[in-house]
């Protein structure tokens, strides 16, 4: 019972007054108004379907986003291209989306990418400019390799200037030399 009907039922009790003549109320007569508890039930659905339907917009717009980007970034920056390239083209998609080819100057870095790739990558480090002389694609210069045993090679004198991952190989010891023409997939790093 609200508080206003309370106060209305109090006035319009069938009690004798001393002062002057009974009072007899007509409640049909009183109109019926929406306050208090009573309006709170619809208003909080309605301002609750809106927030979900909001959300659910919000959440649309942004894998509609993604999917025409193709891609979708992970929460530690890293994202696989979707597309077999060469390196040079792995490392311009890469950059049309923000991103360059992943460096990798962490033994944990490693670690963290051979947990998911499944495939061999691209990784942005080559010695594209200066032969035997790696460097990542910010120009710094390779301090840790974790290469396949025998790699870097320049297989049977082929130029092969270009670095991939091979998952099947050891996580410290899959990184191998191979011809920048080579189609792979990439890994980019924001």
């Amino acid at each position: 019972m609200e508080l206003e009907d309370f106060y209305n039922n109090a006035k319009c009790r069938n009690v004798k007054n001393t002062t002057g003549p009974q009072r007899h109320c007509n409640y049909e007569e009183q109109p019926r108004s929406c306050r208090g508890s009573r309006c709170l039930v619809p208003i909080t659905v309605c301002l609750g379907i809106i927030c979900l339907l909001l959300i659910a917009g919000i959440i649309l717009m942004y894998f509609q986003a993604s999917s025409k980007r193709g891609y979708l970034w992970g929460p530690d920056g890293l994202f696989m291209s979707t597309e077999l390239k060469s390196w040079s083209d792995s490392r311009q998609y890469c950059r049309d989306r923000g991103a360059d080819l992943v460096i990798i100057n962490t033994e944990e870095k490693q670690r963290h990418i051979s947990s998911f790739i499944k495939e061999r990558v691209w990784i942005g480090l080559s010695d594209i400019e200066n032969e035997g002389n790696m460097k990542w694609v910010d120009n710094s210069p390779l301090k840790q390799g974790f290469w396949v045993e025998g790699e870097p090679n320049n297989y049977h004198g082929k130029s092969e200037d270009c670095i991939e991952m091979r998952p099947p190989d050891p996580v410290l010891n899959n990184w191998n030399d191979l011809s920048c023409s080579e189609k792979k997939k990439g890994i980019c790093e924001k």
